[in-house]
């Protein structure tokens, strides 16, 4: 009888412990589909930062040979897009819903509405800020370097069309590739200040100056990024024309009116103060709108980082 039981026992424990075993797996592959849209992402981001800043040094090293003027354009700004034709290869499955909303596409009338006037307040806060570096300019030195457009060899028009072309090359990768990519495991005032302190850091030489201009240089790059992260977080259509219009007219500014060729410390501190003045309301809007609805782009890019 005590043999007996003992092959009950063990009978009975048998199926237990393969039940058990079945149960750990089915959890250990739970986990492994938690922890993997994170390692996907990891991988993407890092994928893209380290093609972003070898393709512009590259582009840059080029830039000679090619006799044209930075001025006109310069050519580290096609870096980022360099780096999102790369994690297009490697994550083809992903890149479509990564890069929504980056060209024009047809919009309900309500949404239209809402949109136009997010991009009419985005393209009106370049002009906001170079008027604060204008005026804090005048305040500081008593004069401003405005640089007139026949000072260039080249047509004016040429020079806006290449601004536009390399803001275009910039902003595909920072705020319609990276911006979405790090929404999905940020806020947008987080995610939008991350992508702002890497596009600063990106101007490799600028850290060269002295701190005072890096510092005013990387507190303009968060303090803009900030501004685009969150107008773009609501707008669902020509993404990519909306923040390199805003970067051109910002790149003009500097150009024409505030003398980024002298790379002068001042300037470059006026610019960060003003980027930031300019940045505020919109922080304090996304603090009052935080518990509404997310943005459909980050709902549709947020399932599964693959």
């Amino acid at each position: 009888m005590p043999e007996q039981g003992q092959g009950q026992g063990q009978g009975q424990g048998q199926p237990q412990g393969r039940g058990q075993a079945h149960e750990q797996a089915h959890e250990q592959g739970r986990m492994r589909t938690r922890r993997a849209p994170g390692t996907a992402w990891a991988a993407q981001a890092g994928v893209f930062l380290a093609v972003a800043f070898a393709a512009a040094g590259m582009c840059g090293a080029l830039q000679p040979a090619t006799g044209i003027p930075p001025e006109v354009v310069q050519l580290t700004q096609f870096g980022p897009a360099v780096a999102v034709a790369a994690v297009a290869l490697l994550w083809p499955g992903r890149i479509r819903q990564r890069l929504a909303g980056t060209l024009p596409t047809l919009l309900t009338r309500g949404r239209a509405g809402a949109a136009a006037g997010r991009r009419t307040a985005l393209l009106l806060i370049p002009v906001l800020i170079i008027a604060l570096c204008a005026g804090g300019g005048l305040l500081t030195a008593g004069s401003l370097p405005v640089t007139a457009p026949r000072a260039f060899a080249h047509p004016l028009a040429l020079v806006v069309a290449a601004q536009l072309l390399g803001a275009c090359a910039e902003e595909i990768g920072w705020r319609c590739y990276l911006q979405p990519l790090l929404r999905t495991r940020f806020g947008p005032v987080a995610a939008s200040a991350l992508v702002g302190v890497v596009w600063g850091l990106w101007h490799v030489p600028v850290l060269a100056q002295e701190p005072a201009f890096a510092a005013g240089f990387l507190l303009a790059t968060t303090a803009m990024s900030v501004i685009l992260g969150l107008a773009l977080e609501g707008v669902r259509s020509n993404r990519l024309l909306l923040a390199g219009g805003f970067h051109t007219l910002i790149n003009l500014g500097m150009l024409y009116v505030t003398d980024e060729t002298a790379a002068a410390t001042a300037p470059m501190l006026i610019l960060g103060a003003a980027s930031l003045a300019a940045a505020v309301p919109w922080i304090a809007a996304a603090r009052r709108t935080a518990h509404t609805a997310p943005d459909e782009i980050i709902v549709a890019t947020a399932s599964g980082a693959r």
